[in-house]
C-alpha cells in the first residue's frame, strides 16, 4: 500500500504493516462499559464473542476487565483476573487469532500472557506500569502504548505533546528489549481530551507517522461522535464509520472496534481508496 511496510511476528501469526488495515474487535468483560456492550462476569458469552469477531474477520481480539469510561469505578487486580483470565486461555487456543489484553496493570498482564495472550494494550503509555514493556520483551508480545493523562490542559501544541509522551513510551519499550515492530502507538481518542481536541487529533492523524510505529485508532461509538450528532451509544456507526475511513486515510494501520462486520466492508472500501 505504501513504502512503509514493516513484518511483525504476534504470536504464530505475520503483520505486514503498511499492507493493509488490521481490525481488533473489541470484548469487554466488564458490567459498565461506556458503550453498553459489557458481558459483567459471563465468560462463556466473552468467549463466545471473541469466536464471533474473529469468523467475522477481526485480526485480533482485545479482552478487557476493567472499564476506562470517564468516572469509571476501578477494579482490584484480582478482580480483572477472573474476569479475563479464562476468557483469554479460551480465546488463545480456539480462535484463530491473536489474543491481547487491555490493561495497565502489570499483575493482570502476567496472568493474561501466562494463559496465552500475546499483546498487551496499555491505555497509559508505560506510564502506570514501566514493568510491561520487560514483560512484552521476555515473551515476544505486541505492546501497544496509548497517550493518556489526567485532565484535558496541554503546555503546548496538542499533537507535539502527544507525539513527545509517545516517543517516550517507545523509548521504554524499546529499551526493555521489544523489537519497534512489535509496538504499536495510540493517541488515545477519548482520554485526557476534549471533543475539539480529539477531533483535532483525527485531522492531524499523519503527524504520528514521524514516530515510525504502526498507529492504532480506537474512535468506535465515542462520544466525541455522539455529541456531534446528537446520538446516543447504540446509534453511531456511521459516525464511527466516518473516523475509521477518515483514519484509514491518513495512515492508521489497525482501528480498534466494537462492530466488525460492519467495520470490515468500511477497512475493505477505505484501503481500497488509499
Amino acid at each position: 500500500m505504501d513504502n512503509r511496510r514493516v513484518i511483525a511476528e504476534i504470536g504464530r501469526h505475520r503483520f505486514d504493516w503498511g499492507s493493509r488495515t488490521y481490525v481488533m474487535g473489541i470484548v469487554n468483560v466488564t458490567p459498565d462499559s461506556f458503550s453498553g456492550d459489557g458481558l459483567g462476569g459471563d465468560r462463556d458469552a466473552a468467549v463466545a464473542q471473541g469466536l464471533r469477531m474473529a469468523a467475522e474477520g477481526a485480526d485480533f481480539v482485545d479482552i478487557g476487565g476493567e472499564s476506562t469510561r470517564p468516572g469509571h469505578v476501578p477494579v482490584s487486580a484480582t478482580e480483572e483476573i477472573a474476569r479475563t483470565e479464562e476468557v483469554v486461555r479460551r480465546l488463545s487456543k480456539e480462535a484463530a487469532v491473536p489474543v491481547s489484553i487491555d490493561t495497565y496493570k502489570l499483575e493482570v498482564a502476567e496472568a493474561a500472557v501466562a494463559a496465552g495472550a500475546t499483546m498487551i494494550n496499555d491505555v497509559w503509555g508505560l506510564n502506570r506500569s514501566p514493568g510491561l514493556a520487560e514483560l512484552a520483551a521476555r515473551h515476544h508480545c505486541a505492546l501497544v502504548v496509548m497517550h493518556n493523562q489526567d485532565g484535558t490542559e496541554y503546555a503546548g501544541d496538542l499533537l507535539v505533546e502527544i507525539k513527545r509522551f509517545l516517543r517516550a513510551s517507545v523509548d521504554t519499550a524499546t529499551a526493555a528489549g521489544v523489537p519497534r515492530e512489535r509496538i504499536l502507538i495510540d493517541p488515545g481518542i477519548g482520554f485526557g481530551k476534549t471533543a475539539g481536541q480529539n477531533w483535532e487529533v483525527m485531522r492531524r492523524l499523519e503527524e504520528l507517522r514521524e514516530l515510525g510505529q504502526p498507529v492504532l485508532i480506537g474512535t468506535s461509538r465515542k462520544s466525541f461522535v455522539g455529541k456531534l450528532l446528537d446520538l446516543p451509544v447504540d446509534a453511531r456507526l456511521e459516525g464511527t464509520a466516518a473516523t475509521v475511513t477518515a483514519a484509514i486515510l491518513r495512515g492508521a494501520d489497525v482501528v480498534r472496534v466494537h462492530d466488525v462486520p460492519e467495520m470490515m466492508r468500511v477497512v475493505r472500501v477505505a484501503d481500497k481508496m488509499r
